[in-house]
């Protein structure tokens, strides 16, 4: 690839230097996280609405706590972060056949939602920020009544202006933050701007149960039309974070029962994870810095630049190499992945592992997004594990980017 005006060839720093860590492998559990799942397992009452007379269950104290952290009136604890997005539809009263409109930049079980509830997604465009395209989304506010905004990888767009236009179309906000608990936008928390904000407990998430997630809204009736979705068997006093009786009067007779509820002994791991997000919010953000730090400047990719009003969790790291052939960037990774750094492509023809695209999910008739296309194609995804120490950090940044400029000058 040739160099641009001005730009010199990189050096080939640190060629023999190798990283042996793991890209998969998850701090362990807290101390206090396994005393607790502990005392569940020896009670036996793992089922969130088998309690003990008086006993408040883990799950109904993670609802309680999670909303006061969002700053919620109400929250809901359910088995994944996907099934939360699909009860924010169906409690909306999304319909068989609704279009609704999603990012082209988001990961699977985000159409999956809208699918699963026999809706159409509606994808709307990528930026170079790789938040959803608001000039496109402009465009399309009139094909359908509810957003699905997918805070992919960590990144917030304008909020704002998102909301500002969202609000005068009459679209209703659903906001995927399965990769921004913690972050804010203007120091408010996100999830908070949309009338939904559903969240992931996953292994790969910002807080660990294995699967699990967490869904906070304001709206008193989508909050009961939620809970008994998950499956609360009419059980809904048992909620600490939940409206008020007379409002599940309302609707309970007309909202099936599709269970996800979360557990007992997943809501005991997550208490004291959530209690502790701040500080691993720092944690990660070190990390990442240090590999921006060591990206910054090399010939042929570009960094993402954060927007001043976000706070963000920097759990996985993305660069581009814009413009570049779909062989140059298969030599990148492969290059890169034998000296162990794992790097995932959005850009490939195929699904892999996490990545895909919105052509790739062939149960949707999406157009052709020539921009969006060009940006998919080059973008480059990394996790950054809390496990990674700042020299792997500084290490691996290094290794990107010598191959980066091998590649790039070759």
């Amino acid at each position: 690839m040739a160099l641009d005006p001005g730009e010199t060839r990189p050096q080939n720093e640190g060629m023999t230097e190798k990283f042996t860590g793991s890209f998969t492998q998850q701090e362990p559990i807290p101390d206090d996280a396994i005393a607790a799942a502990v005392d569940v397992l020896r009670h036996g009452r793992l089922h969130r609405y088998n309690v003990a007379p008086t006993e408040l269950s883990e799950t109904a104290l993670l609802e309680q706590e999670f909303a006061a952290q969002t700053g919620a009136k109400y929250c809901l604890a359910v088995a994944s972060g996907g099934y939360a997005l699909a009860t924010a539809l169906r409690a909306i009263g999304v319909q068989p056949g609704d279009p609704v409109l999603t990012n082209a930049f988001t990961l699977a079980p985000v159409p999956g939602a809208i699918a699963s509830v026999g809706a159409r997604p509606v994808f709307v465009g990528v930026n170079e920020a790789l938040t959803i395209d608001l000039d496109d989304l402009a465009a399309k506010l009139g094909q359908a009544r509810v957003l699905m905004l997918s805070h992919m990888r960590g990144h917030l767009c304008d909020m704002d202006r998102l909301m500002q236009m969202c609000d005068a179309a009459g679209v209703t906000v659903i906001e995927d933050c399965a990769h921004t608990m913690g972050a804010a936008w203007r120091g408010q928390k996100s999830g908070r701007q949309g009338a939904v904000g559903c969240y992931s407990c996953q292994t790969y998430k910002h807080v660990n149960s294995g699967e699990g997630g967490l869904l906070v809204t304001d709206d008193a009736e989508l909050a009961a039309r939620a809970t008994i979705l998950s499956g609360s068997y009419m059980l809904y006093e048992r909620h600490l974070a939940a409206p008020a009786p007379e409002v599940f009067e309302r609707v309970k007779y007309t909202t099936p029962n599709v269970s996800g509820r979360m557990d007992n002994l997943r809501a005991a791991i997550l208490r004291p994870q959530l209690r502790d997000l701040e500080r691993q919010v720092a944690r990660w953000n070190e990390r990442y810095r240090e590999i921006e730090a060591g990206l910054a400047g090399t010939p042929g990719l570009r960094t993402v630049e954060r927007p001043a009003e976000e706070t963000y969790v920097g759990s996985s790291i993305q660069f581009l190499l814009l413009d570049w052939s779909p062989e140059d960037i298969a030599e990148v990774i492969r290059r890169c992945a034998a000296r162990g750094v794992e790097l995932k492509w959005f850009g490939g023809a195929e699904p892999s592992g996490f990545t895909s695209r919105y052509d790739s999910w062939r149960y949707v008739e999406a157009e052709r997004m020539p921009d969006s296309d060009r940006i998919l194609a080059g973008i480059l995804d990394m996790r950054v594990p809390l496990t990674f120490s700042l020299d792997d950090c500084r290490l691996i940044a290094r290794i990107i980017r010598a191959e980066v400029g091998a590649v790039y000058q070759s």
